[in-house]
């Protein structure tokens, strides 16, 4: 079957955004995944993007950006990632300023440039840390960015709405290969279990009633 037309997947090589690809290359787009290297203090999720792109057969590039006024914990070395007994209210100090919108906009420069006509990310506005670049209103305003510059490119956010638990039902369904992905906010040998992206993980499987085959 042919594809339907060229994609620009945001890939970060964590679960939300693995299951976006294969969902994306389940609607038979070309998909062209874009990775980025923003300063992270690890590097453990920009390998498993790498690999998952390899093993998915798609096209990758990765992109760096530098963010020498960073003040958050993933990529200021001075900084600690948070431990929380409950997930916080309030924007945690995970929180990249900018960085969803950073992305965006170079994809939006891949896409025009290659003639894709969607922009896959995979944001998710129910079980989530509570970054403002991750819901609904942010993939509208950006869509209507993009109406402004006249073009006829979309942003397609196909689980922001879904818990993880059904993120996951979904991406089990598409074969995503998750022992592969990388979700913890530290770059440790095993995922550390403690931070508030390996809680949701956590949660989402046991809701799933499904086993995370990245926990051995």
């Amino acid at each position: 079957m042919k594809t339907t037309s060229k994609a620009i997947v945001l890939l970060s090589g964590g679960l939300d955004s693995t299951t976006v690809l294969y969902y994306a290359l389940s609607k038979k787009y070309e998909c062209n995944c874009l990775i980025f290297d923003y300063g992270q203090k690890h590097k453990k999720e920009l390998k498993s993007a790498i690999k998952i792109a390899k093993s998915a057969d798609v096209s990758y590039s990765i992109t760096k950006i530098t963010l020498p006024w960073s003040n958050d914990a993933l990529t200021n070395s001075n900084k600690k990632i948070p431990i929380h007994k409950r997930l916080p209210k309030n924007i945690p100090l995970t929180y990249v300023p900018g960085r969803n919108t950073l992305f965006l906009s170079y994809a939006l420069s891949f896409a025009q440039s290659i003639n894709a006509k969607s922009i896959f990310i995979g944001v998710n506005a129910v079980d989530f840390s509570n970054y403002p670049d991750c819901t609904p209103k942010f993939i509208e305003a950006y869509n209507n960015v993009l109406k402004t510059l006249k073009t006829k490119i979309t942003i397609q956010a196909p689980i922001l709405k879904l818990n993880k638990a059904q993120i996951i039902k979904l991406g089990t369904k598409l074969n995503v290969p998750y022992k592969d992905t990388w979700t913890c906010y530290n770059g440790f040998d095993k995922p550390c279990m403690q931070c508030d992206s390996c809680k949701l993980r956590a949660k989402g499987f046991k809701e799933a009633k499904i086993d995370d085959p990245a926990i051995k």
